[in-house]
């Protein structure tokens, strides 16, 4: 499975359906779902792009991290 897109050449993410019970590959770009065989399958619907902003909007919304760098910790194996 290529990572980038055959049409615009951009980046594709794996999304896993949980009704279909397999990974489809949307480009953020191009909007398409293409399953592992690199073949188109379908457009991302507006529907999606709103459940998917609102999902995206909660989590920034919910999420308290702190100002605080983090840091690795020395000396641990």
């Amino acid at each position: 499975m290529p990572l980038y897109c055959k049409q615009c050449e951009e980046r594709r993410y794996p999304l896993y359906n949980t009704n279909d019970k397999e990974t489809l590959w949307l480009c953020n770009k191009c909007q398409n779902y293409t399953d592992a065989d690199d073949v188109i399958i379908r457009e991302q619907t507006q529907e999606e792009r709103d459940e998917i902003k609102a999902k995206a909007e909660e989590f920034e919304r919910t999420s308290n991290f702190s100002g605080e760098k983090l840091s690795r910790r020395k000396g641990v194996n």
